[in-house]
């Protein structure tokens, strides 16, 4: 039997409430499929900065390299002053990791609804590679004359060649991985098949103006795409972006783009698959700890009344499994997932699922 380390930070408001159920389904498909997490709580977040001072420990990332992954409920509290927590923990956690990519998928599971008319599951199921680690969050910059007339302020926008290629060859890999010559992407026309080509990438910029940093993001992605063949490669202005994954989802398939415009375009995105309440990210550093997470936030609105949707943070746990090799289980709960926004739940909203957030956890056990 399969066994993994896995630290679990459960964090604030309704993060150990659907990270409890995340782990109910993890523990069903473990059982199911042969396999064991031996799971490690930090308790890090709103109350132990309250309590302490402290936002984290010195040697954090240091306890958290000790683990083969990270499962992460949801950081945030109206208690703390914003950005407190946000920096001094996820991006911290981030940088400090080098978790490079931030993994988005983006699927419209069947019984959700999108805001999108007369678009179904089959029009809505692509991925976004987003860059973690450079672009304007490394925090470079400053202000000067503060609050006078004279005031001014610089955030740098900075990337190396380095962070450039390696996101993207992470890019053209999972394009390869998700599409294959015998499951080619359903996007493809006739004749790009014909060309040999299995998967589309994306690449999302605004090289006619920010010339410098997404011209080189173009440039290296050109010269990388003649090492995969097999990869349609497209470009797109993060502007258009935004109409194309309103008006045509079905047109993308794996979307890759540096920092800041990846956050924009993939809280967009996740509005048409259904809102936060059904999206799950990955941070990930394909060569060492990973960390996996809701993407609907803290909710402290909801804390203790057992109404909020667990079914990102079981998504989560689905992402944590396959980056861990377990991908039969991983496809098992997506599929257990599925059914029962297919055929259980009246919404996707908190308080209007029909079930409460533990019978949710439940249905999905019990689907696999």
């Amino acid at each position: 039997m399969n066994k993994y380390n896995i630290a679990v930070i459960p964090g604030d408001g309704t993060g150990p409430e659907v990270v409890n159920e995340a782990l109910k389904v993890l523990d069903a498909a473990g059982k199911k499929f042969g396999f064991e997490l031996d799971r490690k709580e930090f308790c890090w977040g709103a109350d132990h900065y309250l309590a302490t001072g402290e936002i984290l420990p010195d040697d954090a990332s240091d306890q958290l390299r000790k683990y083969d992954a990270c499962l992460l409920g949801a950081i945030g509290s109206n208690k703390v002053k914003p950005g407190i927590l946000e920096k001094g923990i996820l991006l911290r956690l981030r940088f400090e990791l080098d978790q490079y990519i931030n993994l988005r998928p983006v699927k419209l599971f069947p019984g959700v609804e999108t805001p999108l008319a007369n678009k179904t599951p089959e029009d809505i199921d692509y991925v976004v590679v987003r860059e973690n680690s450079g672009g304007v969050y490394t925090g470079m910059g400053g202000s000067v004359q503060q609050d006078t007339p004279d005031e001014v302020a610089c955030q740098n926008w900075v990337y190396t060649r380095k962070q450039v290629d390696r996101c993207l060859k992470y890019a053209f890999e999972l394009a390869l991985k998700r599409h294959t010559k015998e499951n080619p992407w359903k996007g493809l026309s006739d004749e790009d098949k014909a060309a040999g080509y299995t998967a589309q990438l994306t690449l999302v910029g605004k090289t006619n103006v920010l010339t410098y940093v997404c011209g080189l993001w173009e440039r290296a992605f050109n010269e990388m795409a003649k090492q995969y063949p097999t990869v349609k490669t497209a470009y797109c202005h993060v502007d258009a972006t935004t109409m194309w994954m309103v008006k045509n989802p079905e047109w993308f398939d794996v979307v890759v783009t540096e920092n800041l415009m990846g956050d924009i375009i993939t809280d967009l995105a996740a509005m048409t698959a259904g809102g936060m309440g059904i999206s799950s990210g990955g941070n990930i550093n394909p060569e060492g700890v990973s960390m996996f997470e809701p993407i609907g936030g803290s909710a402290p609105k909801y804390t203790g009344l057992n109404v909020i949707n667990p079914m990102a943070a079981i998504g989560a746990g689905a992402m944590m499994l396959d980056y861990l090799g377990e991908k039969e289980a991983a496809a098992a709960i997506e599929k257990a997932m599925a059914f029962v926004t297919g055929n259980k739940l009246k919404s996707m909203a908190a308080g209007k699922m029909g079930y409460s957030t533990t019978e949710v956890g439940d249905l999905v056990a019990a689907a696999l």
